[in-house]
């Protein structure tokens, strides 16, 4: 297969996935940052992600408020797809690397949530400081604990905040150190 026939479908593949995988991170981080479920956001984010993980929250319980069955469909969704580009690319590799990518990959797109979300309230903080819609309610639930410990520390300037920015290193840092971790590079 040609090289940038591969690229595209490398591409689509980590797309695809990504997409999916970002809904299911959702899912598993809303409870665990105490969202209110009554959101229709929050309601569409399980309605979307219930036919898969439903079946296996039967077969595996959760733990306390860990989420397990989200969890375990998150790392079987993402095994695979690097299962596909790593044929997709005639390459191979053992199970502990595949796995081990497979976490690494997960953390890193968690951590991407995070600062996409703050990106986003920053933004909105611009368009339409004040205002509540069911989205920037789910941002404010994900950015708040992340936020809390730098806006402690880094008291407001002139009425602008900038922990934000302070933040988005912090995780833009963290991000760079879990791509040390993958092994495989894709």
């Amino acid at each position: 297969m040609p090289s940038n026939v591969a690229s595209a479908l490398v591409f689509v593949v980590n797309a695809l996935t990504s997409l999916c995988l970002l809904v299911l991170l959702l899912r598993f981080w809303l409870p665990w940052l105490h969202a209110d479920f009554r959101n229709p956001l929050a309601q569409g984010i399980l309605k979307l992600t219930s036919p898969i993980v439903v079946p296996v929250r039967r077969i595996i319980p959760s733990f306390g408020r860990l989420d397990t069955a989200t969890v375990l469909v998150a790392f079987v969704i993402q095994y695979l797809a690097i299962l596909l580009i790593l044929l997709i690319l005639s390459s191979s590799a053992e199970f502990s690397v595949i796995a081990t990518t497979t976490v690494v990959k997960l953390l890193s797109l968690s951590v991407n949530l995070f600062t996409f979300a703050i990106i986003v309230r920053i933004i909105l903080s611009w368009i339409s400081p004040g205002q509540y819609n069911p989205a920037t309610a789910i941002i404010a639930t994900l950015t708040d604990p992340v936020l809390r410990p730098f806006r402690r520390l880094i008291p407001p300037l002139g009425g602008f905040d900038i922990s934000p920015i302070f933040a988005i290193i912090l995780l833009g840092a963290l991000t760079r150190i879990l791509i040390g971790f993958n092994q495989l590079g894709i």
